[in-house]
């Protein structure tokens, strides 16, 4: 069945357009309250959301969606999405749900769910809801009619949990920190918890109005961060983004460290303890191959999925792997949280830095990227890539890189764009290729 309310990663959309309206919300808390009502307990569901305007419609849909099939709500308030995750979880809860569109502008939100067990669900869960939103609600009886609480104390357990992420010998203290939380979910919880364990913490990004999550602040806003932490003489610099699932870091000497530098310094780490799970790491096709290099020669192998998170974790369940991410900052492990975590990831990289006595920049920077260079390619109609031209031109290009580099061309899963990434030891060599492609790309489109 085609989906028409879920993508990869929950439902997602400017607000009040498409399917993102109060009144969709409202049916999403019906089928999914419907599709998760299971046997004779009194059934609940805990609700997060992010810092948007649109937060406060979007969570009184769902509380009146859930409770009209019987489910009783717990509501946190601002949390980071693998709060929820980990509160769903510890609460016993049937059902999780967070409202936010992650890195996105405020105009956006999005929903969220995950199952008792805390994680994502499944792709049949969510064709079953798909199912359940076409059709007639089931609503129950005025006594079985749900209830909703706001519950008070989700902030400190979330620290709390986060916090058990470090060795109990392990403090800051010493350590200078920028912390920005893109005006988002984890505006009060991530400062907090670095700040408990005894950094000193210069906090920014964490005056929330509505309408200013990731404006020019967080993992896909370096510039003030990184100005902050040269002027500041901090020590390391953490910005996560709008849900706080996602981290990247900044160096003392204001250098961008991403995603696939975080995860080689953790599994390294984890590695030499002989806690590194799986044999290597689970990355995506968009992670460097000086990553996989790096990995190789620790004698670590790197498995590769689709880019998004939910399949990084999918393939990392399968092979028993403790580890895993994305170049872009999501951080999964498995060893403290179900989904991707930035404040987790973010103290793991601090107890690494005291552990070492080294200066970040000397730390982060575990291997040398290769030239990596990523296009666009805009289309009208089609489909290009069945083109006998274009296909040619990529077996040529792949024939090109063979044991230099790799290639990875791919059709964008919510607009007309092909991307096409090419990597490997000569830059000007990965340019040409890449132009290539996109031109014959743009010839068949």
């Amino acid at each position: 069945m085609a989906r028409k309310f879920f993508g990869t990663d929950g439902i997602r959309g400017r607000t009040n357009e498409g399917v993102m309206t109060a009144a969709t919300a409202m049916r999403v808390g019906q089928a999914a309250g419907t599709h998760f009502l299971r046997g004779g307990h009194r059934h609940r569901v805990v609700i997060g959301k992010d810092t948007r305007l649109s937060g406060y419609m979007m969570e009184s849909a769902l509380v009146a969606g859930f409770t009209s099939v019987g489910m009783d709500v717990v509501m946190t308030g601002p949390l980071p999405t693998p709060a929820i995750a980990m509160l769903t979880r510890e609460m016993r809860a049937d059902l999780g749900v967070m409202i936010s569109a992650s890195h996105n502008p405020y105009e956006d939100n999005g929903i969220k769910l995950f199952g008792p067990d805390g994680f994502k669900l499944s792709d049949n869960a969510e064709a079953s809801i798909e199912r359940l939103l076409e059709q007639e609600p089931l609503l129950v009886e005025p006594h079985r009619i749900g209830r909703a609480r706001r519950i008070d104390d989700a902030r400190g357990r979330y620290i709390h949990a986060v916090k058990q992420s470090v060795a109990s010998d392990i403090r800051f203290d010493g350590l200078k920190v920028v912390v920005d939380c893109a005006n988002g979910a984890a505006y009060q919880v991530a400062p907090s918890a670095i700040w408990e364990l005894g950094a000193e913490v210069i906090a920014m990004g964490v005056e929330p109005d509505g309408t200013n999550i990731n404006k020019g602040v967080g993992s896909t806003s370096l510039d003030a961060i990184k100005a902050r932490v040269v002027a500041e003489g901090a020590d390391i610099g953490i910005a996560l983004d709008g849900d706080a699932d996602r981290l990247i870091v900044i160096d003392e000497k204001g250098q961008t460290v991403d995603g696939d530098q975080i995860m080689a310094v953790i599994a390294d780490r984890l590695h030499a303890r002989g806690d590194l799970r799986g044999g290597g790491i689970v990355a995506t096709v968009m992670s460097n191959l000086g990553l996989e290099r790096f990995l190789a020669g620790k004698g670590l192998t790197l498995e590769r999925a689709k880019v998004g998170d939910r399949y990084v974790l999918e393939r990392m369940k399968q092979g028993g792997f403790n580890v895993g991410g994305e170049q872009s900052g999501h951080m999964i492990l498995l060893d403290h949280g179900t989904t991707g975590d930035g404040t987790v990831a973010a103290l793991r990289v601090l107890a690494s830095l005291v552990r070492s006595g080294k200066p970040a920049s000397e730390l982060l920077h575990a291997f040398d990227p290769v030239p990596q260079l990523l296009k666009n390619v805009r289309y009208s109609g089609g489909k290009p890539l069945e083109d006998a031209t274009v296909k040619q031109v990529i077996a040529d290009a792949e024939a090109e890189l063979e044991g230099k580099g790799r290639l990875v061309i791919r059709p964008s899963g919510t607009e007309p764009v092909i991307r096409v990434m090419a990597e490997g030891d000569d830059a000007t060599q990965v340019e040409a290729v890449v132009d290539r492609i996109c031109d014959a790309v743009k010839g068949a489109a």
